[in-house]
């Protein structure tokens, strides 16, 4: 056997490999200390629009698991056409679930529901391609209201000008991730590999979830 054939056979050993990597470090991540998934300002109410603007830019980037399922929104959207149609929904309804807090409407576990959505939309990428990009975009606007909702917790009793700017805040930075992550699949993958490159995607983003939920059931 030449070199060029033992290289062939151990590309796929290989692959597992990079995989279980990617799934350990997201692990490592999902369950460091819970400070990461804290509002910028310390859970305060921002006071002017300044602070409410920064503080709806950073609530879904320090936290992981609103950072991890924002991305595999806009991976995942590359599976079907129109796209934009699923972080559209995401968007539209994780503003939605601000309004529900707001309004002390309670969502039933909203930590559990969130980390749930991030191991669902990991399994959507392995296997998306078999759903109707309606069940999808569905799926998308059940998980926003939840991480809607919790962004809310950050802007109770907030006046009406930093209430606005935290909701241009964290919608503008949600839609820049996902359409960020959209564009590099997009650009960076060749057609006919995506499916298979989705695949592990997904699988990374289904250890981020499980790892999400250890923490909330054990936490």
């Amino acid at each position: 056997m030449n070199f060029r054939s033992r290289m062939n056979d151990l590309t796929p050993m290989m692959r597992k490999i990079r995989v279980s990597i990617l799934l350990m470090c997201v692990a490592l991540l999902a369950l460091a200390p819970p400070a990461l998934a804290h509002h910028p300002f310390g859970g305060e109410a921002p006071s002017n629009w300044v602070q409410g603007l920064l503080s709806g830019i950073g609530h879904p980037v320090v936290g992981p698991d609103h950072l991890v399922f924002t991305l595999v929104v806009g991976v995942l959207a590359t599976r079907f056409k129109p796209g934009w149609v699923i972080p559209s929904a995401f968007l539209v309804a994780a503003l939605t679930g601000t309004g529900l807090h707001l309004m002390a409407f309670d969502l039933p576990a909203p930590e559990f529901m969130i980390s749930l959505s991030v191991l669902i939309f990991g399994v959507l990428a392995v296997y998306g391609n078999r759903l109707n990009i309606a069940v999808i975009a569905m799926l998308a606007a059940i998980a926003g209201s939840f991480h809607g909702y919790a962004y809310g917790e950050a802007v109770v009793g907030a006046e009406m000008t930093p209430l606005l700017s935290y909701l241009i805040g964290f919608t503008a930075v949600q839609g820049a991730i996902a359409a960020s992550a959209f564009w590099v699949i997009q650009r960076g993958i060749n057609p006919g590999q995506l499916a298979q490159r989705l695949r592990y995607v997904g699988l990374v983003v289904c250890g981020a979830g499980a790892a999400f939920l250890s923490g909330v059931v054990l936490g």
